[in-house]
């Protein structure tokens, strides 16, 4: 017993250290279509679980991976496709507007993290992207910071983790509603090369609503996304 968990350990200590190091190369295996995550969808305002959400690897295409993510009923959001890069930044993926989720592209990847993921390290940068139903062009301003490490547990199991925060403006003013502001907190597992837990809050000024009697101040989705189970493809 002693000497699987001096194992685990330096694994994990060895993922880390590759966090800090470089972008998600180190994953236990590399990606392969067919593998799947599911996630547990949690209301932060009640604690209450909405749902479950199923992302599937449809397609690798020059380092970008192709997911489709599947709700398990309506209350947990419609089906969509999501794009990341093979650092799992974002290149198509639903933002918080004004209270509802819309999917977004970006022309240049969404700064989700930033390698090498070191403690303090700390970035501001306007990404171009296009708001899809809308289509409107628009830019996305991401304010990230590594917070450190932190060893969680989630309904998966236990996770060496890099904890990230970013503070987002997703560039969805309009007239009365000025831009909506998004706070995220993600922990990052190096061994998945992908976050095990995400809680994403939205809040937003409606102007129309302000006066001497009510608030103006409107507060978005309070998501909290827990890795559940990781089904990997056949390889």
């Amino acid at each position: 017993m002693t000497h699987r968990k001096s194992f685990s350990l330096l694994a994990g200590a060895a993922a880390l250290a590759a966090a800090l190091a470089g972008p998600a190369a180190y994953a236990a295996e590399a990606p392969a279509v067919g593998d799947t995550y599911v996630y547990r969808l949690v209301n932060g305002y009640n604690k209450e679980t909405v749902g479950q959400l199923r992302y599937q690897l449809q397609k690798l295409d020059g380092g970008n991976a192709t997911y489709s993510v599947t709700p398990d009923n309506p209350d947990a959001g419609a089906a969509r496709t999501d794009v990341y890069t093979r650092e799992g930044n974002w290149l198509r993926h639903p933002m918080e507007n004004h209270g509802e989720k819309v999917d977004y592209e970006f022309s240049t990847a969404f700064p989700a993290y930033v390698f090498p993921l070191e403690a303090g390290k700390s970035w501001s940068v306007r990404v171009p992207a296009r708001i899809v139903p809308r289509d409107k062009a628009t830019t996305v301003l991401v304010r990230g910071r590594v917070m450190g490490t932190e060893r969680i547990r989630v309904p998966a199991g236990e996770f060496d983790t890099v904890k990230i925060r970013r503070l987002v403006y997703p560039g969805d003013a309009d007239y009365s509603l000025p831009e909506t502001q998004v706070n995220e907190l993600d922990w990052y597992a190096p061994a998945l090369g992908r976050t095990v837990r995400t809680e994403r809050r939205s809040q937003y000024l409606d102007l129309r609503a302000c006066s001497e009697f009510g608030s103006c101040d409107y507060h978005g989705a309070w998501d909290v996304f827990e890795l559940v189970e990781v089904r990997p493809a056949k390889r």
